[in-house]
C-alpha cells in the first residue's frame, strides 16, 4: 500500500511541475529579463517594426552586439516608411559593422513589400510573412510569437539547447530539429505567448548557457534530466566548415590611400567594398611568402594571403579610401581585418 501511495505522490509531482512550467517560466522572466530596446512599451504598430527589425539583426548574431545598432538604426530610420525609401549609403552606414550584409539589403526590401502589397502592415500569418525578402521559417515563427502574441515557440540555439538538456537528448535522431519541434510541446501554451517565446529563449541565453550552466537558477531545473546525471554536454549537429583560400592583392598610391572595389565578384559581400582578391589553389597558398590571416565568414573559413603590389590593375573599376577618412565610408569589418593586417 506505501509503495502504491508513493508512486501516485510521484505521478502527482510530476503533473504539477508539468503544469507549472509556463508559470515558473514566466515568472522568472518578470524577474530576471533583460532590459533590450526592442521590448520597450509601444504601440502595436511600433512593436512590430522593433520586432521585424531586431529579428534580421538578430539573424547570426548575438544580443550583446546587435543593441547598439538598433538603437543607433531606430532613432536614423524609425519606422516602415522610412526604412522603405532610405537611402542604400544611410543604410549601410547604420548596418556597418554588423556583418551579413544582405539581411539590411533584404530588410528594405521587405518593408517596400510591406508598403506597396499589404498597405503598410506587417503580415500577421507566417505564409505571409515567408513571401518577405530575408524572411525563413524561424524568423516567420519568431515575429508571430513575438510580435503577434500567436502561441509558437520558435526554435533558435537558446531553445534547442533546453530541450536536449531537459530530455538528455545525444543521439544524432535525437537531437534533428524534426525531433526538436515535437519536443517544444514540454513547454506548454499560455495567453502571454509572446513573453513566454521570449522567456524561454532568455533562459537558454542567460542560464542554459553552453559552458557552466547555472541550474541553481533555472525555474524548470526539476524537470531537467541532464541535471540529474550531472551532464552538460551539448551534442551538435556537424555543419560542413568549408577551407577556401584567397590572394588579396593591396594597392596604394602616392599618398598611400588603399585601392578598393565593390564586390561583383564573390557570393558573400555583395556590392560592398573589398581589396581585388581571387581564389587560389591551397598550393599557392602554402607556397606564399608574406603576412597571411584567416577570417571565418558564415560556413567558410577563409585563409586570405596578402599580396602588396606597385602596379594597379588595368581595369580600374574601384575607387581609392583615404585611411583618415576611414568613418565617412562604410565598410565590411572583413575589409577593415584586411587593412588592419596591414597597417
Amino acid at each position: 500500500m506505501n509503495g502504491f501511495v508513493s508512486l501516485l505522490s510521484i505521478i502527482f509531482e510530476i503533473h504539477m511541475n508539468s503544469q507549472n512550467i509556463p508559470n515558473n517560466i514566466l515568472n522568472w522572466y518578470d524577474n530576471n529579463k533583460r532590459q533590450l530596446p526592442w521590448r520597450k512599451k509601444v504601440s502595436n504598430r511600433k512593436k512590430e517594426y522593433f520586432t521585424l527589425v531586431s529579428e534580421f539583426m538578430l539573424q547570426q548574431t548575438q544580443v550583446k552586439t546587435v543593441i547598439p545598432y538598433f538603437e543607433n538604426f531606430i532613432s536614423k530610420i524609425p519606422n516602415l516608411k522610412s526604412l522603405s525609401s532610405v537611402r542604400d549609403d544611410k543604410l549601410m552606414k547604420c548596418w556597418e559593422g554588423l556583418g551579413y550584409y544582405s539581411r539590411a539589403k533584404n530588410l528594405k526590401k521587405s518593408a517596400k513589400h510591406i508598403i506597396n502589397d499589404f498597405g503598410g502592415q506587417l503580415p500577421s500569418n507566417e505564409e505571409e510573412l515567408k513571401s518577405l525578402p530575408g524572411v525563413g521559417d524561424y524568423t516567420s515563427k519568431a515575429i508571430m510569437a513575438i510580435a503577434f502574441n500567436k502561441k509558437i515557440i520558435p526554435l533558435d540555439g537558446n531553445v534547442e539547447r533546453i530541450l536536449k538538456r531537459i530530455f538528455y537528448l545525444k543521439k544524432e535522431k535525437e537531437i534533428s530539429k524534426e525531433n526538436l519541434h515535437k519536443k517544444k510541446s514540454f513547454f506548454k501554451e499560455t495567453k502571454r505567448a509572446s513573453d513566454y517565446a521570449q522567456a524561454i529563449m532568455e533562459i537558454g541565453a542567460l542560464i542554459c548557457k553552453p559552458v557552466k550552466p547555472l541550474c541553481i537558477q533555472c525555474p524548470i531545473s526539476k524537470n531537467c534530466k541532464s541535471l540529474k546525471k550531472n551532464d552538460f554536454e551539448i551534442i551538435k549537429v556537424n555543419k560542413f566548415n568549408k577551407q577556401k583560400f584567397f590572394e588579396a592583392r593591396i594597392f596604394q598610391n602616392k599618398k598611400n590611400n588603399y585601392y578598393l572595389l565593390k564586390n561583383r565578384k564573390f557570393n558573400f559581400l555583395k556590392g560592398m567594398p573589398i581589396f581585388p582578391m581571387n581564389e587560389i589553389p591551397k598550393i599557392k597558398f602554402k607556397n606564399h611568402i608574406g603576412k597571411s590571416i584567416n577570417i571565418k565568414m558564415s560556413n567558410m573559413d577563409m585563409r586570405i594571403a596578402i599580396k602588396i603590389e606597385d602596379v594597379l590593375p588595368e581595369k580600374r573599376n574601384g575607387f581609392f579610401v583615404d585611411v583618415k577618412d576611414l568613418n565617412s565610408w562604410t565598410l565590411p569589418s572583413f575589409t577593415k581585418k584586411i587593412l588592419n593586417s596591414i597597417k
